[in-house]
């Protein structure tokens, strides 16, 4: 049975029938949620002081002292009515190409606003086409959706794209969940596979952001969070098959979300969070067991007004990070700088993505590396996705 929430549940009755027929109105949306809410009861299996599962899958390295050359600054293409865009994420395909993914509409929470995507090939975006809104998401689950949101996609060996969106029924993001969508063709269509169940407390609050990670057995690592109340960060496993294995919790703090996850070697992960204390500042956490436990570590001396970020393992085992750098009188996503450490301590700029003036957006930044390129794409404005090239030059070893 499928709800659907509007403004002619909320109108005023005008006699003792519409006051009935309002009553079981609320009480049938009210038993969806709970149904709904019901089904995320088969929780995942909490990690507790145990090794995982699976070696996190490491690239070889290429000795080098990477050189960061700009190249191209474009927008990718937007949707026809669509004037607000946000959360762009990225997935490479064979052939080098690859696909990226994004939410638009009227406006964040807006009725219209669905995932889109779009592929870049042979250095261009094609058209935009949707992939999932509201009301293909209620369709397939059976209980209403009321609002869409973050998109997370994982491309596997054999080319088929997991998509994960963030979804919610009564209430805002606090009350949300996750459902994965499944490609097998390159992501032109999906079909839904499940809501995931990543809480036994009516599967609520639970929220992707940024970028999995890939484990030696062909399954992944998905970065997620909670946000009803306290906030903190979360990881789940995944097989080759795209079923979930294991979940277990990054660190201990209760102000951290959107963690972005770096594998360091076989064993070692690192996370970097956004931050939502009063610290302001990038906060850190480390695994040395595939994940499955960790250690908070100090916060990073890189400024975080409750900003999200995007971290990467360079060919070289340099790691590139994209945050939100604070200027004085500026504001806290109207600058987006690209930095980067060789040893996880000592962060160095290498250049400032975007800037604009106080109260300008350029947010929620996502970055992959395509051979010698390093692909970026971000929020501009609230208005497009932009999309950057730098070439990367790992000529300079032994320097």
């Amino acid at each position: 049975m499928e709800f659907r929430l509007g403004a002619s549940a909320i109108t005023r009755p005008d006699s003792a029938h519409q006051r009935s027929s309002k009553v079981s109105l609320l009480v049938k949306v009210l038993c969806a949620s709970v149904l709904a809410l019901a089904a995320g009861a088969e929780s995942l299996r909490w990690v507790n002081a145990r090794q995982a599962d699976s070696a996190v899958l490491v690239a070889p390295l290429q000795p080098g002292k990477v050189t960061f050359l700009p190249r191209t600054a474009t927008l990718i293409p937007k949707p026809h009515n669509a004037p607000s865009a946000h959360a762009s994420a990225m997935t490479p395909l064979p052939g080098g190409r690859m696909a990226a993914f994004w939410w638009a509409g009227s406006r964040e929470s807006g009725p219209d606003v669905k995932v889109y995507a779009s592929h870049w090939a042979d250095g261009k975006w094609a058209q935009p086409w949707e992939v999932a809104s509201r009301d293909t998401l209620s369709s397939a689950l059976g209980y209403g959706v009321r609002r869409i949101g973050n998109p997370v996609a994982w491309a596997s060996n054999d080319g088929r794209i997991n998509l994960f969106v963030v979804a919610t029924g009564l209430g805002g993001w606090a009350a949300s969940r996750v459902v994965q969508l499944v490609s097998d063709d390159h992501g032109k269509h999906f079909t839904v596979k499940r809501s995931l169940p990543m809480s036994p407390l009516f599967n609520t609050s639970m929220l992707v952001r940024t970028t999995p990670v890939g484990l030696a057995d062909g399954g992944w690592l998905l970065p997620a969070y909670f946000e009803m109340g306290i906030k903190y960060s979360l990881m789940l496993a995944f097989d080759q098959s795209g079923d979930p294995r294991w979940i277990s919790r990054i660190g201990n703090r209760n102000s951290t979300l959107q963690p972005t996850i770096v594998p360091i070697s076989s064993s070692e992960v690192h996370a970097w969070m956004r931050d939502s204390s009063e610290e302001q500042r990038v906060q850190q956490a480390r695994s040395s067991d595939g994940g499955a436990n960790w250690n908070d570590l100090p916060p990073l001396d890189l400024p975080n007004q409750s900003t999200s970020l995007s971290a990467l393992r360079l060919s070289n085992g340099s790691i590139a990070l994209l945050h939100n750098h604070v200027l004085p009188g500026g504001s806290d996503r109207n600058v987006l700088r690209l930095s980067v450490t060789d040893d996880t301590h000592k962060w160095s700029r290498v250049i400032d993505v975007a800037q604009g003036s106080a109260g300008e957006e350029f947010s929620y930044p996502d970055l992959h590396q395509i051979g010698s390129e390093l692909h970026i794409t971000y929020t501009s404005r609230r208005e497009a996705i932009a999309h950057h090239v730098i070439d990367l030059d790992f000529g300079a070893a032994g320097q």
